[in-house]
């Protein structure tokens, strides 16, 4: 599986522990930046996370700012992007059950690194459930 990574500043260091976590894994890990601290905007690296995910040259994406906040409102502006923003690893279970979320956001400065990695893992062991219900209501959110 290919996964698109992005981070603005206050998302870097997070970002990188990420993206170890995902290649260690096996994963094939496409960093959009930032590529380090160094002030940035976040809507410009969400963005080309999110459409990555959407065009199809990955299969899903990690977003990360200090809240992940903005970075997820930027994602899923996206056309076919259901960004997720997880603070815990039952939100990460059930996007991926319920919502079949394609991207995940976090926030640097919400979640520590250890809590990351189980997030991380969760979302990326986490299968969408593919019950009727939930697929309907994926259709309605892409109408």
């Amino acid at each position: 599986m290919t996964v698109a990574i992005g981070s603005d500043h206050g998302g870097f260091e997070l970002k990188e522990l990420v993206k170890k976590q995902l290649e260690e894994k096996g994963y094939t890990v496409k960093d959009m930046g930032c590529h380090d601290q160094s002030s940035c905007d976040y809507p410009v690296f969400g963005r080309a996370v999110a459409k990555a995910v959407a065009d199809g040259s990955c299969e899903k994406g990690v977003v990360i700012c200090t809240t992940g906040i903005g970075i997820s409102i930027t994602a899923n502006k996206v056309k076919g992007i259901r960004c997720a923003l997880c603070a815990d690893t039952t939100t990460a279970k059930l996007t991926r059950l319920h919502n079949d979320a394609n991207v995940l956001a976090m926030g640097a400065g919400i979640v520590g690194p250890n809590l990351a990695r189980e997030i991380v893992d969760t979302f990326f062991d986490t299968a969408f459930s593919g019950q009727e219900r939930h697929q309907r209501r994926i259709d309605l959110i892409e109408e």
